[in-house]
Formats: C-alpha cells, structure tokens, sequence
C-alpha cells in the first residue's frame, strides 16, 4: 500500500504547488475576475493532468476513472461560476457540481450496498436541511433540498465501499470515503455561511476540505490500475 501511495506522489506536485498559490495570494472575492477564476481552478486542472498521466488508455479501459475525470471537469465549472456568485451565478455553480455529484456516484458503483450507512447520512442531510430550511426563500428552498440528496447519495456511495469489518477495503476506496465526507463538510460550510450566518474563517475552512476531498476523489479513480497490476504480477 506505501508503495502505491507513494508512486502517485510526484503525479501530485502540481496540484499541491497550485494550492499553495492559491492560498498564498488569496485574492480578494470582493472583486472576482477571469484571473481569480484560474487561480481557484488551477488545482483541479492539475487534478486532470494526474488522471491524465496515468494514460489515455487507461482512462479508455475504466468507466468509473472517466468519471471522475468528467467530475473534475464539472467542478471546475462550478468554481468558475461560484466566483461571480454575487453577481447571480450561485445557482449555476450549484447545478455544476449537482452534475459532479451524479457522476462521482455513477464511478463508486452500488456495491456493496449498506443500507444502514444510507439511512445514518439520510437522517443526518434531513436534520441539516431542516436546519437550513428557515432562512432559504424562493427556488432555493428546493435547489438546496435537491443538492443535498445529491451529495448525500455521492456519500453514501463512497463510505459504503469501506467495508472495514470484512477487509474489503483498499487505500483508495478509504480515499473516496474521507474525500466524500470532506466535500459534505465543504459544502455544508458554504450553505451554512451563504444562507445562515457568517462562520469564522469560512473561506479557508471551505477551500482546504474542498481541495482535499477533491484530490482524495481523484486518487480514488487509480484504484482500477491497481487491481490491473496486482492481476498482472499473479
């Protein structure tokens, strides 16, 4: 497993270096602009490269890396659309990563299914939109509603795969599972400060479980050529 890890590490360098740009500059929101948009994009741009990197035919041969990949490339999208929120395109940002969600669901498949790790994250996305429910208005209300089914699916679909109990688990489907549950906690940060009230260092809380869970994603998707190796070495 060390070894594994440790072969994606310098596939990674772009995208660390990336963040570390973006959080060393940490443009001001007040004033968005394409310049902005890069910089906050430029670490999922490197998160395609590490797909990429890993060949275009292993891309051809794995559905659920593909995916991944089609994610990534909506996620940016969103976070294009979500510099310019203010200016009225919050709710195109949110439809982006609702696709990405979709998608990155479609890649974790439905095996094994884990009906009670479904109905522990139902209940928990019921309270916290039951808290969020007071102060939206308008098409909100159920743009909101529908976002967190989404990614509570995506979730579910990830931790599910973590079958700790039964050593059916690999470093990368732990890598889907902690990448999914920092998306949510990214995610309920943004909703909370948007609609809610201020939280203290939001921005930086958001963007570090972003940024994380995206590329924890993203290593998720080299699992399929792990098995290929494993098969070939047998």
């Amino acid at each position: 497993m060390g070894v594994q890890v440790k072969s994606e590490g310098p596939k990674l360098v772009p995208f660390f270096k990336s963040t570390c740009v973006y959080f060393v500059l940490w443009l001001p929101t007040s004033s968005p602009s394409w310049f902005s948009a890069l910089i906050k994009c430029l670490p999922i741009f490197c998160l395609w490269v590490f797909l990429l990197a890993h060949g275009i035919n292993f891309l051809g041969a794995h559905s659920s890396a593909r995916k991944i990949l089609a994610g990534l490339i909506f996620s940016a999208l969103g976070d294009a659309f979500l510099i310019w929120q203010e200016q009225g395109y919050f709710s195109h940002g949110l439809l982006m990563f609702a696709i990405t969600h979709v998608l990155y669901s479609s890649a974790f498949g439905m095996k094994p299914l884990s009906v009670w790790v479904g109905l522990v994250i139902a209940t928990i996305s019921g309270l916290c939109y039951t808290l969020l429910y007071p102060y939206l208005s308008g098409p909100f209300t159920y743009l909101v509603a529908v976002y967190i089914a989404l990614i509570s699916f995506m979730g579910w679909r990830a931790i599910a795969g973590v079958q700790l109990t039964n050593d059916l688990w690999t470093w990368t489907k732990l890598s889907a599972c902690l990448g999914a549950v920092l998306f949510m906690v990214s995610d309920l940060t943004i909703a909370v400060n948007k609609f809610c009230f201020p939280v203290p260092h939001s921005r930086a809380i958001i963007m570090a479980t972003y940024y994380a869970a995206q590329m924890l994603i993203a290593l998720s998707a080299v699992e399929c050529q792990d098995a290929d190796l494993a098969r070939k070495r047998v």
